[in-house]
């Protein structure tokens, strides 16, 4: 471990840390980092060798009780010689004494259980582009520039399906350039949110909240409409059986699982309205 140290990520690392996780088939979004450095500035952590980085992880604080573990990477032709290991103790540490989550990936899970998470749920990415539905397929609900409405109602709406309140992360989520935010409204209440953002592969949507499968559906038609090409995919938790039923009837296809993972019991959070989850990231 001669030369080794870990550093805060800069605005340099963060692309990096994209491109890496690009690499790994996640399909990060294509300006992601832009929100992820104001949910947390601290929370970006980076392994260097003599200066060049090649390992790194997120962990990032919300609130005063809840962390969430992202961006666990280590470079290839690095791996198996204690970098990453380097770089899982600190960002652990980082969060110690709070309430820790992640997304991991099916060949890591077992060494997420040795260090004392327990799986949740799965979430499966269902990728594709949607059939259309029928006329009047809209739930009742008129959808809505997300970004038109008091911010202070939007974030109450988010923390209904998170367990801290994530407003700096959420008001640029909702209004980066190249992504499209729409709420569904019916007699002034939000009765569903979605975001869909450009990435290198099929535009993510992220996070999806409904008030019932009608009007999820109706969010990803009109997401999509914004998606180059229409494809579009979303990571769907199987916490809601609701849900995946939704992606198969819209004609998705599932491509890549993970499984969301605590260190102690489930936030309560109302996972009947949870379509998608935001970010595989941040959570």
């Amino acid at each position: 471990m001669t030369g080794f140290e870990i550093t805060g990520a800069g605005a340099a690392d963060m692309e990096l840390l994209r491109s890496w996780a690009d690499l790994e088939g996640w399909n990060p979004g294509d300006n992601d980092r832009f929100a992820f450095a104001v949910a947390d500035p601290d929370g970006f952590l980076v392994g260097r060798r003599n200066g060049e980085p090649v390992a790194c992880i997120s962990a990032v604080r919300y609130g005063t009780g809840f962390g969430f573990i992202g961006f666990y990477i280590a470079r290839s032709d690095v791996r198996g010689q204690g970098y990453g290991i380097r770089l899982w103790r600190a960002g652990m540490e980082r969060l110690q004494g709070r309430l820790v989550g992640l997304d991991g990936v099916v060949e890591q899970q077992d060494n997420y259980r040795k260090s004392g998470f327990r799986s949740a749920w799965t979430t499966m990415r269902y990728e594709g582009s949607p059939r259309a539905g029928a006329d009047g397929a809209d739930g009742g609900v008129e959808f809505v520039d997300a970004g038109s409405l008091p911010f202070a109602r939007l974030a109450a709406y988010d923390r209904r399906f998170f367990p801290e309140p994530r407003d700096a992360f959420l008001s640029a989520w909702v209004s980066l350039p190249g992504r499209t935010a729409l709420a569904a409204v019916r007699d002034g209440r939000i009765e569903g949110l979605g975001v869909v953002r450009p990435c290198s592969g099929a535009s993510r949507i992220g996070p999806l909240y409904a008030a019932n499968p009608e009007v999820a559906a109706a969010l990803v038609r009109r997401l999509a409409e914004h998606a180059p090409g229409g494809a579009v995919a979303v990571d769907v938790p199987d916490a809601n059986p609701a849900a995946a039923a939704v992606a198969a009837g819209l004609g998705l296809d599932p491509s890549f699982e993970t499984a969301r993972m605590y260190t102690g019991p489930a936030p309560d959070v109302e996972l009947a309205g949870l379509y998608g989850i935001t970010s595989l990231e941040l959570g």
